[in-house]
């Protein structure tokens, strides 16, 4: 255990060994990741929905843990199969029909917390996360929230490292812009 995050080394075994039936194995490999797999979530798209998630992705790991043939640590495996439950919720999300009975969206949004005051009431790094694109916000958060290495995090968006590389530092040159922009002095803030 390393920085209170178990080695993935246990995390595959016990998911080895739930998919062969062992229910305290299954509970311990649950606990070991959810609380990951729930910010990485929260992060791809947004904490309201990252507990319904959260529990797709388990179920779908558990439908699938007796053919889980452990060639990628079980963590990378979830990780995997949390990226593809937020992408299918994505697409579910975007093919809906939207529709609004709140006529003054924008107090309601306001209420929500969803629009904040501006420059003075400062920006939320999951704000300035939230805005990156999909694939430099999976290669940051991934490695620079949940500590995967790059290796684990090209698994898991399957693609190669060096493109993790790319988008982890290209997503850090967007925060940086956007954090500048959003506390520059063009934003509102007086001078003197």
């Amino acid at each position: 255990m390393r920085n209170g995050v178990v080695d993935d080394d246990q995390v595959t075994r016990w998911a080895q060994e739930a998919g062969q039936g062992d229910q305290q194995a299954a509970t311990a490999f649950i606990r070991a990741l959810q609380a990951q797999v729930w910010r990485f979530l929260s992060h791809l798209v947004g904490p309201g929905e990252a507990d319904d998630l959260t529990q797709e992705t388990f179920l779908r790991a558990f439908r699938n843990l007796p053919g889980f043939a452990g060639r990628s640590s079980a963590r990378t495996w979830v990780f995997t199969i949390a990226r593809r439950v937020a992408v299918d919720h994505v697409r579910t999300a975007v093919a809906r029909p939207r529709s609004a009975m709140v006529p003054d969206w924008q107090a309601a949004a306001e209420a929500a917390g969803a629009i904040t005051g501006g420059a003075d009431e400062g920006v939320t790094l999951q704000q300035l996360i939230a805005g990156l694109t999909r694939e430099r916000r999976e290669a940051f958060v991934a490695t620079q929230v949940l500590g995967l290495s790059y290796a684990e995090a090209a698994d898991l968006c399957q693609c190669p490292v060096g493109t993790i590389r790319s988008r982890v530092a290209r997503a850090r040159e967007d925060l940086v812009a956007a954090w500048q922009a959003d506390t520059g002095p063009s934003h509102g803030r007086r001078t003197g």
